[in-house]
């Protein structure tokens, strides 16, 4: 029992050390690059520097095609995969490889080619997981009335997830400030002239931006026809000024500074997101190497800290900080697992009670459920593998395993023990003539697993059973028969002569 205790605490130290994780990545044979360019940035920069990097891509050793998409994210081609929403600032390219080993090569290399050529531009290549889909796995989010104040917080929690060396691809999902001119109208002059704010508004969205003013049909195609003003008047913003306004009032087209005081140059935020309709944003990064969880750990209680500092300093109410991203996917998903585990576990332990019709019998049964600790432990650090849900569910699913092993070598010793042979003799009996049978049906079980060791999708939850089936079935055959005779107080036989 004192080894047996001595191996319990062993296997919960080590499990400490066991990397967690929530889903793997995909084996597909392709892989996303995010770009991003300042927000407000022309469609056109945009699509000029995909095309340049798709380019470059199909001259990559090893990538197969390349499909790109400008202004959005691509239709939601994959349940795993979330679409970003329409922005003139951002492109993906989706690469496709010849084989999904090659992925972990090829990406440090695209990176250090958009790093080189595109230095104004925020790039990163991600590959698919099979889990929800959001880019960035490590996500703070920030909530309140104030988007200024927001803005502040933003600031600070991207400064340390900056600071954290293990960190990368940090952004938030506001984007930057965009700057505009904001004409301010001379409102009694304007009234006078008979011209509108909607007036002034088209005039300048005519000279800069173009006006749809028709269709032209091409074939399948409808062209949209547009009126603005030539490129080398709207390419210059200092012909504002000059920009004609038709006056209905004097009958012909003035000069727009006339009604106008004056032009302020200002910034705004063009992306304000919203959860239960309260401002939020949401900062996000990634690990450079290994599981978000480590570096989650790490970035986790500066970033509190840190807020919980500025809420002192500037006095915040109705400011909070949120974890988003694996660690509030992973948590979801634990709890609705574990929700439904309290009534199972009860329905589980009145049918081994009604089974036996005693209390003591099915307590020595479920006391061998933990041992499945020792050998999921063990398993996860020599594969080097993450405990994440998947291998929850293959710790989950040993309990039955290990319950009916214990249940087969019980019955087996109350089967012994109704033919008057001694209590001692029939507990040791039982527990020899039970090995065959309770170790091939574990044999069978972890022979069954071993396909799924090469899957990278299951891989964790077959270590978890193969190793904790093992170490838990040895374990088993010398704990129930211990624990029988400890409960039953049987006492060991005289020796004889």
């Amino acid at each position: 029992v004192g080894i047996l205790v001595a191996l319990m605490i062993l296997a919960v130290y080590g499990f400490g050390f066991v990397k967690q994780s929530f889903f793997p990545s995909s084996t597909r044979p392709q892989f996303m690059v995010h770009y991003w360019l300042p927000q407000g940035t022309h469609i056109s920069r945009t699509e000029a520097d995909i095309k340049k990097i798709e380019q470059h891509l199909l001259k990559t050793e090893g990538v197969t095609d390349v499909a790109s998409f400008v202004g959005r994210g691509s239709l939601r081609f994959l349940l795993t995969y979330a679409p970003e929403d329409a922005n003139s600032a951002y492109g993906m390219l989706l690469v496709g490889v010849e084989d999904y080993k090659r992925i972990k090569d090829l990406r440090p290399l695209i990176q250090d080619y958009l790093n080189a050529n595109f230095p104004d531009a925020q790039a990163f290549s991600r590959p698919f997981v099979l889990g929800p889909g959001d880019p960035q796995k490590i996500q703070a989010r920030l909530r309140g009335p104030d988007p200024d104040v927001l803005r502040r917080l933003a600031g600070e929690v991207r400064e340390i997830m900056r600071n954290e060396p293990t960190a990368t691809d940090v952004m938030d999902d506001w984007r930057q400030r965009v700057p505009l001119i904001r004409p301010v109208v001379a409102e009694t002059q304007a009234r006078n002239a008979g011209i509108t704010r909607s007036d002034i508004a088209r005039t300048l969205q005519v000279a800069f931006e173009g006006t749809a003013a028709g269709v032209y049909r091409e074939g399948d195609k409808l062209l949209p026809i547009v009126v603005r003003a030539p490129e080398s008047e709207r390419d210059n913003v200092s012909n504002i000024h000059d920009v004609p306004l038709w006056s209905p009032t004097a009958g012909r087209a003035v000069s727009i500074s006339q009604y106008i005081v004056d032009f302020e140059t200002q910034s705004e935020n063009t992306i304000i997101r919203r959860r239960d309709r309260l401002p939020t944003i949401t900062v996000k990064c990634d690990p450079k190497v290994g599981e978000a969880s480590e570096v989650f750990a790490r970035l986790r209680p500066a970033i509190e800290n840190r807020f919980e500092q500025l809420a002192d300093e500037l006095h915040l109410a109705g400011y909070s900080l949120e974890w988003g991203g694996e660690y509030e996917d992973s948590r979801n998903a634990q709890t609705a697992l574990w929700g439904k585990i309290p009534a199972i576990g009860l329905l589980m332990v009145l049918m081994v009670v009604f089974l036996f019709n005693t209390i003591r019998q099915p307590l020595i049964i479920f006391l061998t459920v933990p041992l499945a600790v020792i050998g999921v432990s063990a398993g996860l650090l020599s594969t080097n593998q993450p405990f994440g849900f998947m291998a929850l569910l293959g710790f989950m699913s040993l309990a039955g395993m290990l319950i009916k092993n214990a249940i087969v070598l019980i019955d087996e010793i109350n089967t012994q023990l109704r033919t008057d042979k001694d209590p001692f003799v029939a507990v040791v009996d039982s527990g020899v003539s039970r090995v065959r049978p309770v170790s091939m049906a574990a044999l069978t079980t972890v022979l069954g697993m071993l396909p799924l060791v090469t899957d990278a999708f299951f891989v964790s939850m077959a270590v978890a059973i193969m190793f904790g089936l093992t170490f838990a079935t040895v374990l088993t055959l010398i704990v129930v028969p211990v624990l029988y005779v400890l409960f039953y107080r049987i006492p060991s036989p005289k020796p004889t002569g």
